[in-house]
Formats: structure tokens, sequence, C-alpha cells
């Protein structure tokens, strides 16, 4: 009886006026835009095939616009590949088109960018440790390659631009070690930076401003107990000028950190996650300010995750109250802490009007599946979108497939993101606010970001993803609550239009500048009377 009794009540539910309305929108007229929703008011769409072309997009804030590198087969079944930068400008209306030639050899690796110029670094497929760097001028529409042969690079696992060079961050070909290069694109020197060089696993960030003429490494060092951070601040050209270390005084652990801009001169803002006994699981935030200023004042300041408002949000109601009674006993009888076991995967810090800095954290965890056929397996080479920047050769670094002689095996296909925590810090590393934004089943082959973040003028922040044929998104307003199941459609076809899309594969949403985002991916688009196409678009979106 109780089951029928719920049987009809979730009837009435659905047959009632809320229900019908839900029905008659998903059939019939499109439902309204949720309150603070993004326009799109500009898009383009580019007939490409995406199993024999390849697009890349980088968007330039300093003058509105948007570079895409190209790929195309420079015949119909051919092997080869022609490449070409495509500018277009904040209408995206094409603005310039370069081509580029790449040999045949090489394969793309990833893009960058200093404010005027844009970096395209591609790894030869036939000797290792050979690089191509296509450098794209955005004022004068330029572009030059140069090929750099490093010998013992292997693995590109960060690229940053200053000043007409390139910090390339590599793993060597011994397997065991990690080093920097200096890449020189005008004359095509090439120096190997000696004062970066670390035992394999590590996890790194890096930043670099040309106006200071400062880069700046955070590396992480671990005994396999305990681990500590290191900081190693160079020149323009690769010199080292001052290296210092960060650890806790404590049984706490400093697994990864983000530094605020080398702009800013008169802070410097350190903060990342923390552990307790086992370095690789984190148990909540630190920040400390590092400055002249503050030598002798300044001293970790640790959060626990259970210390932050919104941390938990992710959970269900029952399962945040089980978690809530526990915690309330632990403090009831001095017991030790919670254990928590979470991997962070920490965004750059965003500087605030107020002063302050943003950080942004995405929580995840390896994605695993059941196979009868599991075996070593890699997604990508290397030279391919791989492993996000800064977590070269750690364990969960790259999806590998597990096999075992005995058993069920499982192999590693991505990770999964659950939520997204966003933290408010002063220049002292005090934590002024904190908010989530729970993610609705983000799933990723890669160790990449998926969430994007943009200022609004009025304080807030938007933060966004795409999923299928939707971009997600959440209004952040310091330690305020809100909905966390915000979503627009990505552009479709005006009304009276025969096109119809049918399949959409997002693949990029990036800052732009001001509100703005810009959107990409891959659609399969219908006529009535017409084969089916295939296109790639850009749109933009602005909050």
């Amino acid at each position: 009886m109780k089951t029928l009794y719920y049987l009809l009540l979730a009837a009435c539910l659905l047959l009632g006026p809320a229900g019908a309305l839900r029905a008659q929108d998903r059939g019939g007229a499109p439902l309204p835009p949720p309150p603070g929703a993004p326009t799109q008011a500009a898009r383009i769409e580019l007939d490409l095939d995406p199993n024999t072309s390849e697009a890349h997009v980088l968007a330039l804030p300093a003058d509105s616009s948007v570079v895409l590198l190209l790929g195309r087969p420079n015949r119909p079944g051919g092997r080869e590949t022609l490449y070409a930068f495509q500018q277009y400008d904040r209408d995206l209306r094409l603005r310039t088109e370069r081509a580029v030639e790449v040999p045949d050899e090489f394969t793309f690796v990833r893009l960058c960018a200093e404010p005027r110029i844009v970096y395209a670094l591609f790894g030869s497929t036939r000797v290792p440790g050979r690089f191509l760097v296509a450098a794209y001028d955005a004022q004068g529409g330029q572009a030059l390659t140069q090929v750099f042969e490093t010998k013992t690079a292997r693995e590109v696992v960060d690229l940053k631009a200053m000043d007409g060079h390139l910090f390339a961050t590599v793993t060597l070909s011994d397997g065991q070690h990690l080093t920097a290069l200096l890449l020189d694109v005008a004359t095509g020197r090439l120096q190997f930076i000696p004062s970066v060089y670390e035992q394999l696993p590590t996890q790194l960030s890096f930043v670099a401003d040309a106006a200071t003429g400062r880069a700046e490494y955070v590396l992480t060092q671990t005994n396999g107990r305990k681990s500590r951070l290191q900081l190693k601040q160079l020149t323009d050209r690769g010199q080292l000028v001052s290296s210092e270390y960060v650890q806790a005084q404590s049984d706490r652990s400093l697994i990864t950190a983000q530094l605020s801009p080398p702009q800013d001169t008169s802070t410097r803002l350190l903060t990342g996650t923390y552990s307790l006994r086992d370095p690789g699981y984190a148990q909540g935030l630190f920040a400390t300010d590092l400055s002249a200023a503050a030598v002798g004042q300044s001293s970790l300041k640790f959060y626990d995750f259970r210390r932050l408002k919104h941390f938990f949000d992710y959970l269900n109601p029952a399962h945040l109250a089980r978690l809530e009674r526990r915690n309330e006993r632990i403090d009831a009888t001095a017991a030790e802490p919670q254990r928590w076991r979470y991997r962070l995967l920490l965004h750059e810090l965003l500087p605030q009007a107020d002063g302050g800095y943003v950080l942004v954290a995405e929580v995840y965890a390896p994605h695993y599946r059941s196979s009868a056929y599991a075996g070593n397996r890699y997604y990508g080479s290397g030279f391919g979108r791989g492993g996000l920047p800064g977590y070269a050769g750690m364990p969960f670094d790259m999806p590998v497939g597990m096999n075992s002689a005995y058993g069920n095996p499982r192999d590693a296909d991505g990770y999964q993101t659950s939520h997204v925590v966003v933290c408010g810090f002063d220049r002292a590393g005090a934590l002024l606010w904190d908010n989530t934004y729970v993610l609705n089943d983000v799933h990723r082959r890669a160790l990449e970001e998926t969430v994007r973040l943009q200022s609004l003028p009025d304080g807030r922040l938007a933060l966004a993803y795409l999923r299928e044929d939707q971009l997600h998104y959440k209004l952040v307003d310091r330690d305020a609550a809100g909905p966390n199941d915000l979503a627009v459609p990505l552009f479709t076809p005006p009304a009276g239009s025969p096109d119809k899309v049918l399949d959409s594969e997002p693949d990029e949403l990036l800052p732009w500048f001001g509100t703005r985002f810009v959107a990409s991916g891959y659609q399969r688009v219908r006529r009535p009377g017409a084969p089916d196409r295939d296109v790639f678009f850009l749109n933009a979106v602005a909050f």
C-alpha cells in the first residue's frame, strides 16, 4: 500500500499545474532565461570536420580579439595538415588570416600568449625532444616559426610567455626529473634553467610578468610522509634571484599553492592546500603573506574544510546532518579532527578591486570504469591536451589504464569534479568569505580546469562551464547562497531557420574581456533536403 501511495503522490505532482507547465515548456515554447542569464550576441560557424581538422582557441583580452589556430587537411584523405592563425574582433568578424608552415612530423601541444603575441607549440613525432614554435603578432598580423632541439626534453607540462621568451616546464627523458627551458623565439636560442631541476613526482605553479621582469615557480617537495613548498624567483632571462622554503612547523604538510601575480609588488600572497599525515589528500586551505613588509609578522593561517561555510554544500541534507553530528561529537570529546580525503585543482589567484584575491579550487577524484579488457593505455602522448600544466608525474596526472592478473580489473577513464570552492582572501591571507558551486556530473578525460571565472562590475563573480549543448553558470556574491542549476542553451539557429542542431560537443570556454566569455566546439547541423554538416562554432557570451 505504501508503494501505491507514493506512486499516486508522484503522479499528482507531475500532473499538477507546475508539472503541466514544465511539460508544456519542454515540448512547446522555450523556457524564459533565468535571472542574470548571459546574452549571446555574436556567433560564427566554420565548416570543419572534427575527424580531419583541429581548432584551438585563445582569447586576447588586451585588444578584445580571439585567435584561432586551425589545422586542416591539405587535400581530402591526405595526411598533411595545413595550419593557419585566424584573428576575430569583438563581434567575431574575421580580421586577419595568416598561414604558418608546420612540417608533417609535428603535432600540436598547446597555446599561450602575452598581450600582443600568440605562441603555438608543436612536438615532433619522429625526433624526441624536438619542438617547433609558431608565433603570431596579433597587431601586425605577421607570423614566424622556430625549431628547437632539446634532445632530452619529453612532455611539456607548463608553458608561459614573457617578453618574447617562452618558459617551458618539461619532463626529461630519464622519466624521473623535471626542469625548465627558456626559448627565445626571435633568435632560436635555447637555454636550460638549472635552478629548476626536480625529482618526479612533483606539483608546480608558475607566474610571470614582463613589466616587473619577474618569474616565479612554486614547487612541491615531498619525502612521502611530509611535503613542503619551495619558491624560486627568476629574472625574465632565467637567472635565479632567490630561493626560499615554506613549510609548516606542526604535523601539517603543504601540498600545492598559488602565488599572487608579480604585478602587485606590495604583497606576495601564497595560498593553497595542506594535509594531515597523508600528503596526497587535502585537509583544508592555508594562506600567508611573504612580502618584505610582512617579514617577522606573517605566519601560516590554516582553514580546515569544516570551518568553511559552504564547502559541504554538495552533500545531500541527510549526509550533511550526519557529518555535523559527527563533528559535534569530535568537538565535545576533544578527539582528533575528521580526516578528509579531497584532491583540489587550484586556479591562478584573481585580483579584486578591494586589493584582495579570490582563489578558485575544483574538488575532483579519479573516475574508474570496470572493463574485461583492461590494459595499459594512455589518453594522449604528452603532445596533446594531456594533463593539466603543473601536475607533472603525479600518479593522477593522466588517466592510465590499470590491469590486474586476478579479480575484476578497472580502467581509469578520467576525472569527476563534484564542486568548486571559491574563497576571498585579504592581502595578509585572512579568509574573508567562501562559497561553493556544485557541478552537474562533470567528467573529463584529462586533469584540466573545468570552470572559468570572470569578475562582474557589481563585485559578483560569474563561474561557468560547458556541458553538452548548455552553458551552466553560477553568480557568486561573496558568501551569499545562490542556485547551482542555472543554465542556458548554447546559441541555436534563430526562429524560422530550417537548420536544426543534432549534436553538440562543446570544447572550451575562456574568459575574454569585460564580462565576456568565448565558447567554442563542434556541432552537427541538419537542414531539410541537404546532407548533415559539421561546423566549428565560436559564441560570444556576455553577463
